[in-house]
């Protein structure tokens, strides 16, 4: 993974200095709010509805040990003993005090950790595939690209204030784990006809209050043509983004309105501008950063015991088949841990299991930990002779929920109980429905679902995108909550559609209950999955359930 160098570590120290300065003058009163604020932002601290919230970045989702010990420890010492994972690999710590984050901020450079450019119109943290380098589906590993594009984008002098936020979201994989079509850029693996490896290019893609799929700006970017293509496209958005009204100024909006043929020709031929400015250097640094992201030491062990645990024990059989994916090498899994035991928030996890985690994958997992865009965390490297080890103690934990990709895997913004933008709570409509299942057992008859919350507009719950989407809205001073159907996220992204109209608080959860059981009286067989029901059938028989009255007045 990442490492910094001398001058990184010089750079983080210099400005948590002068943030602690900023902090300090705000609270003897010598910097208003308004003055504060643009200082606050560019450091990943925001003003929420009840408190100060810092956002604090995690590359590409990768993490060690020792930094998931130092995020419980912040969790512990300057928060309310728990940390959220976010949608875009991140943590957000909802409750800090002010006087205390510049220490927070020197805690987390004790272990190569920041929060810049969590906020404001920049390039924001490049997010990954979390399955990276360990995928048995990889092209090649997403991470070297991401960091390169970290180390890039970081404090760059041309971006710091651009239009609006700039994300990018990189897949080394044909199946996009990633969102990449949902992003500002997406950058996909793929092969030539040659056989090399290069990126697809999509650029436009987007969710908030209006959504869009990306568009594919190049079908093959050759690897060593990356920077000074994607400094070509921020470049012409940063000339023709609109400033004039903030919710048209994201790139999707500029490329909807010139259209994807006129900004291909500009970026191409500023490309081959910026291609000759480059001269080769960016790829010395990429061929060292490469280097870091080595494989690690895989072991070779006897299968009997793992073998024979999934015999005996029920309940470890069905948290190996719902919550491990294939790994590159044969002997070893994918384990991803869900933090979304049913009736809990999803994405939070307390310093207690964060340290859990932290044993965990140092002692059987590589040192290595992964936070998904889903909210989970993701042993990338274990052995299946550790895997009955590695369950006994997240079960210990409570942390051994088998439940990925099923009903109440749920992503959920932090809605009205935190966010000063939402306007709808999310969170407890992601309780109540995973709890409401959980009672049923269904959860494992229903298979793979994706459902997605988000409490505002903004849709930081990817709701557009997921497979039964809910948007919590306030309508006349009332909680209101529209659902749309069919979205997904992956590489074959489709933004959902609006059911009609919406639910009260206390009418979502039984609406959600009818779309369940109208799917599993019409799906073709068991191995038939909702969104594959959905784009047989359509629109229609889920309209009924969801609507019976309307059914009630044909008749």
């Amino acid at each position: 993974m990442y490492s910094y160098s001398e001058f990184d570590h010089a750079f983080i120290k210099e400005r948590n200095k002068q943030f602690r300065a900023q902090v300090e003058r705000r609270i003897d009163g010598s910097l208003t709010e308004d003055e504060f604020k643009p200082l606050r932002l560019m450091n990943g601290l925001y003003l929420q509805l009840h408190a100060y919230m810092l956002r604090v970045a995690i590359p590409y989702g990768t993490l060690n040990s020792g930094q998931m010990r130092q995020l419980a420890l912040i969790a512990e010492k300057f928060d309310k003993g728990y940390g959220h994972f976010t949608t875009r690999q991140n943590i957000q710590f909802n409750w800090p005090k002010l006087r205390d984050v510049p220490d927070i901020l020197d805690a987390l450079a004790e272990v190569e950790m920041h929060a810049i450019q969590t906020s404001g119109n920049c390039v924001r943290n490049v997010t990954a595939d979390h399955f990276a380098g360990a995928a048995a589906d990889e092209i090649a590993d997403p991470r070297p690209t991401a960091e390169l594009l970290r180390q890039w984008s970081t404090d760059h002098p041309e971006f710091a204030f651009l239009g609006r936020k700039f994300k990018i979201a990189v897949t080394g994989s044909e199946t996009d784990r990633a969102v990449t079509k949902a992003h500002d850029i997406g950058l996909r693996m793929v092969r030539n006809d040659a056989g090399e490896a290069g990126y697809e290019v999509i650029v436009g893609g987007g969710l908030g209050r209006t959504p869009m799929i990306g568009k594919v700006l190049r079908d093959f970017l050759p690897v060593e043509d990356l920077l000074p293509y994607v400094e070509s496209i921020l470049q012409i958005y940063n000339r023709l983004g609109r400033r004039d009204n903030k919710y048209k100024a994201r790139i999707k909006i500029t490329v909807h309105e010139n259209g994807i043929e006129t900004i291909r020709d500009l970026v191409e031929e500023r490309f081959t501008i910026q291609r000759a400015a480059f001269g080769g250097y960016d790829q010395k640094l990429f061929a060292e950063i490469k280097k870091a992201f080595a494989a690690p030491a895989f072991i070779s062990a006897s299968l009997d015991g793992f073998l024979d645990a999934q015999n005996k024990d029920g309940a470890f059989r069905s948290w190996v088949d719902t919550n491990l994916s294939a790994h590159r090498e044969a002997d070893y899994s994918i384990v991803t841990i869900s933090i979304k035991a049913h009736g809990q928030t999803p994405g939070d996890a307390t310093a207690d299991q964060m340290r859990v985690l932290a044993d965990i994958a140092e002692e059987f997992g590589h040192n290595e930990l992964r936070i998904s865009h889903e909210q989970n965390v993701i042993l990338p490297h274990v052995h299946k002779s550790h895997l009955p080890a590695i369950y006994a103690r997240l079960k210990e934990a409570g942390l051994a929920t088998a439940n990925i990709g099923l009903i109440s895997d749920i992503i959920a913004c932090p809605g009205m109980d935190y966010c000063a933008l939402a306007t709808a709570r999310s969170i407890p409509v992601a309780q109540q429905i995973a709890t409401r299942f959980d009672e049923l057992k269904l959860e494992h008859d229903i298979g793979a679902l994706k459902i997605k919350i988000s409490g505002c507009i903004n849709a930081c719950g990817h709701h557009h995108v997921g497979h039964i989407g809910i948007l919590g809205l306030d309508r006349a001073g009332v909680e209101n909550y529209q659902i749309t159907l069919g979205g997904d996220g992956t590489e074959t992204a489709t933004i959902g559609e609006r059911a009609g109209p919406g639910f009260a608080y206390d009418e979502i959860v039984p609406a959600i209950e009818r779309l369940i059981y109208a799917y599993l009286d019409i799906r073709d067989s068991e191995e038939e999955t909702f969104l594959q029901t959905y784009r047989r059938v359509g629109l229609e028989p889920f309209k009924l359930a969801l609507y019976p009255e309307q059914q009630i007045a044909a008749e």
